[in-house]
């Protein structure tokens, strides 16, 4: 066979940002997970990794942007080191050759905030799975990727589905759902110079009431899941704004940590004029465009509030802003043109 490492141009793939559009935490497992009934999309804002063989024998990683942390404890490494264990000694090998997988040298452009609730982390490890295994011309079943993806987080099987999707369980069980119908909503992202630890979040979730188990939050997540199914039109996911602007289960958990995420939004709300939901165990908030061009609009207006302090925080940072839209295709791998 063609050895798969003799390729031109390196393995390139887009890791998008998702909004949960709804959360609710629907029960807790012995093992701790929570039940979550989520409708999940992917953003256009996204990472970008690319993968070629590794010269020095060793996986490596080299990241830009954002700071993702110690390379040791990223989420791609740790991708790459699990992908090559499910692939084992039976990888489709060229002849001649044999042992593992061959090391890879990763390069991570990180454009999406760390510990936002965007997933960035989790959408890097999905791109690092299916990158990784195209390099080495190797398979594995959907049983076989959705343990893998299990192992790596609670996110990461909603990425290797992609698109819109309901996601239940504790992020196993991923439905797909039709995309939004027409114009491709836009978003605006709104991120504080603060990070919100997931595992703090549902933490703070388990030691109060929990009065959101199976409540109004369940039934908005269910029905929105049910309008996707039906046929969702973007002006109408826009005009439902509001409602999902609170149904997140996790909005009274993430403010217990960080108190200053009330004034925030209530500041972000009075500069906008539209609801402010928050992705997943935050810090980010998001409001719903029409369009793309509008949400980038009110990204400017959001600049010009922090510019002349009627938007801040305590500390005095300014936050990451972004106008984006829901993905309404999946757009995987991006090609590359051999350096000269």
């Amino acid at each position: 066979m063609t050895d798969p490492f003799r390729r031109i141009a390196p393995i390139v793939r887009l890791a998008p940002a998702k909004l949960n559009l709804t959360l609710a935490v629907t029960g807790r497992r012995l093992s701790g997970y929570h039940e979550l009934h989520s409708v999940m999309v992917e953003l256009d804002l996204a990472d970008r990794l690319s993968l070629a063989p590794s010269a020095a024998g060793r996986d490596s990683l080299h990241t830009t942007g954002f700071d993702p942390g110690p390379p040791a404890e990223n989420l791609v490494l740790l991708a790459i080191s699990e992908a090559r264990q499910a692939v084992g000694r039976g990888w489709a090998a060229p002849a001649g050759s044999a042992g593992a997988a061959p090391a890879l040298a990763a390069r991570l452009e990180k454009r999406i905030p760390v510990a936002a609730g965007l997933a960035g982390g989790s959408s890097d490890a999905a791109a690092a799975i299916d990158g990784a295994l195209e390099a080495w011309g190797a398979e594995l079943g959907p049983d076989e990727r959705l343990r893998l993806a299990l192992r790596l987080g609670s996110d990461v099987p909603f990425f290797l589905a992609g698109g819109v999707a309901l996601v239940e369980g504790r992020g196993e069980r991923v439905t797909r759902l039709p995309p939004v119908g027409g114009t491709a909503p836009g978003v605006l992202l709104v991120t504080p110079d603060v990070q919100l630890s997931t595992k703090d979040v549902f933490a703070a979730y388990a030691a109060g009431p929990n009065r959101g188990l199976g409540g109004s939050t369940h039934l908005a997540s269910d029905h929105l899941a049910g309008e996707l199914r039906s046929g969702l039109a973007s002006r109408d996911l826009v005009l439902r704004a509001g409602v999902l602007a609170a149904a997140n289960d996790l909005l009274g958990p993430a403010t217990a940590i960080l108190p200053q995420l009330v004034p925030f939004r209530r500041g972000l709300a009075r500069v906008l004029g539209r609801p402010i939901g928050q992705s997943g165990s935050g810090p980010t908030c998001w409001v719903l465009y029409p369009s793309e061009t509008d949400a980038a609009a009110a990204a400017e207006t959001v600049r010009t509030a922090v510019a002349d302090g009627r938007l801040g925080s305590e500390s005095g940072s300014h936050p990451f802003i972004a106008a984006t839209t829901i993905r309404s295709a999946l757009i995987r791998s991006t090609t590359e043109e051999p350096s000269a």
